[in-house]
Order: C-alpha cells, then sequence, then structure tokens
C-alpha cells in the first residue's frame, strides 16, 4: 500500500466520522426544535390557563373596598338599631 493510498483512505474516513458527526448534530438540532416547539404551546396552555389567578390581585383590592362598605353599613345600621332602641326606652320611663 502507498503513502498515497494510506493518507486517501485516512482523509475518507476523517469525511465519514466528520459526516456522520454532522447527521447527528441536525437530528439532534431537529429533535430540540420539535420539543421546543411542543413546550412552547404547553407554555401557552399553561399561561391561558393561569390568568384568571392573576386577575385575583384586582378581584382582592375590590373585595376590599366591598368589605369596608359593607363594615361601614353594618356600623350605622348597629347605631341606628342602637338609636331606635334608646328612643323606645325612653318613651316607656315616661
Amino acid at each position: 500500500m502507498t503513502l498515497w493510498m494510506l493518507g486517501f483512505l485516512s482523509g475518507l474516513a476523517v469525511v465519514l466520522v466528520v459526516a456522520l458527526l454532522l447527521i447527528g448534530i441536525l437530528w439532534q438540532a431537529r429533535r430540540i426544535r420539535r420539543l421546543a416547539l411542543a413546550a412552547s404551546d404547553i407554555v401557552l396552555r399553561i399561561e391561558e390557563n393561569t390568568r384568571g389567578v392573576w386577575a385575583l390581585r384586582n378581584t382582592h383590592s375590590v373585595a376590599l373596598t366591598i368589605l369596608e362598605g359593607a363594615t361601614a353599613i353594618d356600623n350605622n345600621a348597629h347605631a341606628i338599631v342602637a338609636a331606635v332602641n334608646h328612643a323606645q326606652d325612653t318613651r316607656n320611663v315616661a
């Protein structure tokens, strides 16, 4: 076997190994792309499903405002009941 033939076979082996590595890299890149697209769809569905959770912050704020209003109404109702009872007690004594 001549040196030229040995060099040619060595070069062919290197080219084949590089080609196999490139094919492997391309296959992995396509697999990663496919998984990334699937993950992206899943993330979008998760975002849509949890959008209501983030809206709870606004709901909580409104609920606190309503509670403050209801507390004020309750306090006023108690004051009215107390005033009416006091007026009736005053009439009953007289």
